[in-house]
């Protein structure tokens, strides 16, 4: 639900960085790589340490270059499937490494066997959920829902509660259980939104096969006549 509007806002936003990035000859896929690179640093550096607060704001510097990319490529006139690929491709690294850090500081720091679980959840539910969509297109389908949680509601939800979150060790008070709120939020919304992928693709598939049985084929071709 966030794309539709976050991302128009942020595109237009970082129109003039990602102006400048090509004056100097950085290419897209630089910038692709050296953010997930970013990334990854950020969460599996910090978050297993229980440094939320520096660790989002590491993140945060990386995050937009899923933005600045596609925005110097279209820039360029070289928007691709090979950029798309790579960059939605290692969006599923980045997210990884997000949600691997959370689990990574409860199963040592953090003490909290349950949290890990969730967070291993997260992680994996929301893999699974890209791949419904992709896989559903692959086969021919439109898989014509979004769902309640996409990957921008995973990342906002949980970012934001983990930055607020690392402000404990600044000496706010009770302010630390807004992480573990937050991945239970991104849990269940991932499962729901799965459920609903799942769901118009099983129905998508229906509709599909019944048009192509014989005998609508035939109905179809009499009424053509």
């Amino acid at each position: 639900m966030l794309n539709k509007y976050a991302r128009a806002f942020f595109t237009r936003v970082l129109t003039p960085f990602a102006a400048f990035l090509i004056r100097r000859g950085v290419s897209p896929d630089a910038v692709t790589l050296i953010g997930t690179a970013g990334v990854m640093a950020g969460a599996l550096v910090f978050y297993p340490m229980g440094e939320f607060f520096w660790g989002t704001v590491v993140i945060t510097l990386f995050v937009f270059s899923d933005l600045v990319d596609g925005n110097m490529a279209r820039q360029l006139g070289r928007s691709s499937r090979w950029g798309a690929f790579l960059d939605s491709t290692l969006d599923r690294v980045a997210d990884g490494a997000i949600f691997g850090g959370f689990a990574l500081w409860y199963a040592a720091g953090g003490d909290d066997i349950v949290l890990c679980a969730v967070s291993i959840f997260c992680l994996a539910s929301g893999q699974v959920v890209s791949y419904t969509k992709a896989r559903g297109e692959s086969i021919g389908l439109p898989v014509a829902v979004n769902g309640l949680v996409e990957r921008a509601e995973r990342l906002v939800i949980s970012l934001v509660a983990a930055g607020f979150a690392g402000l404990h060790k600044f000496g706010v008070p009770g302010i630390q259980y807004l992480l573990p709120v937050a991945l239970w939020i991104v849990a269940v919304g991932s499962l729901i939104t799965l459920i609903q992928r799942v769901v118009t693709v099983r129905r998508e598939s229906a509709e599909a096969e019944a048009a192509a049985r014989p005998e609508n084929a035939s109905r179809g071709s009499e009424a053509a006549k």
